[in-house]
């Protein structure tokens, strides 16, 4: 997986806490892999949770983008402490200088104001969201200085908790599946998309597995 990523302590939550399809996507797998059987048979009692409001996700994302997960979580406690209720609003009230001196780049400083000017303009459909279609979301973040679709996927991930999301550029997603389905031997896109052809409607849940497979420490953006 990326950068900008902070680990939680593994510990075994209620399911009653699992997104409302999460049961539902384990059995359709199951049934469909062997590989993802044995994995969710691995890993029981851990699952997608979202953190956080959107803004803040992707504020996050662009923080910790090139940069190790110890140094992004030290930059974003700088940055937060700069303004503690963390807004569009209050981004942008904020001094160059200031930002700068907490450790963020020219570069995401601009894509920072760029994206709390998305926010406040109203050119990001936030409210509508939950009823739009993954794609179209997708095209409304790229437009976003510093947010490729990578970043979209993780967004529609790890905040809206979307079902079905295959993030075919992920690092992780395609070490995954050369380990588990390949031997380690080199996987194309193409055979990425082969394996992950019996997992539609649930690419998200078997890519939090394949993560799992790699590292069992749950993710959180």
């Amino acid at each position: 997986m990326g950068t900008g990523v902070s680990r939680m302590a593994d510990s075994v939550l209620p399911l009653a806490d699992a997104p409302a399809y999460w049961l539902d996507a384990c059995k359709h797998l199951s049934k469909r892999d062997r590989v993802m059987k044995r994995l969710i048979q691995r890993f029981p009692g851990t699952f997608l949770q979202s953190r956080g409001n959107a803004f803040n996700t992707l504020a996050r994302s662009v923080v910790g983008q090139q940069i190790s997960v110890k140094a992004a979580q030290s930059v974003w406690n700088r940055f937060e402490a700069l303004a503690p209720a963390l807004s569009p609003e209050g981004v942008l009230k904020l001094r160059v200088d200031d930002m700068r001196a907490a450790g963020l780049s020219a570069r995401k400083v601009e894509y920072l104001v760029d994206l709390s000017l998305h926010f406040t303009s109203g050119a990001l459909h936030v409210e509508a969201w939950a009823d739009m279609p993954d794609d179209a979301i997708v095209q409304e973040l790229v437009a976003i200085r510093g947010i490729g679709r990578w970043t979209a996927e993780m967004f529609l991930i790890f905040h809206l908790m979307r079902p079905n999301v295959l993030p075919l550029d992920d690092v992780g997603l395609i070490n995954g599946i050369s380990q588990a389905y390949y031997s380690g031997e080199p996987v194309s896109r193409s055979e990425v998309k082969e394996v992950a052809a019996s997992w539609a409607p649930y690419s998200t849940v078997a890519t939090w597995y394949i993560w799992r497979s790699l590292d069992p420490l749950p993710v959180n953006y």
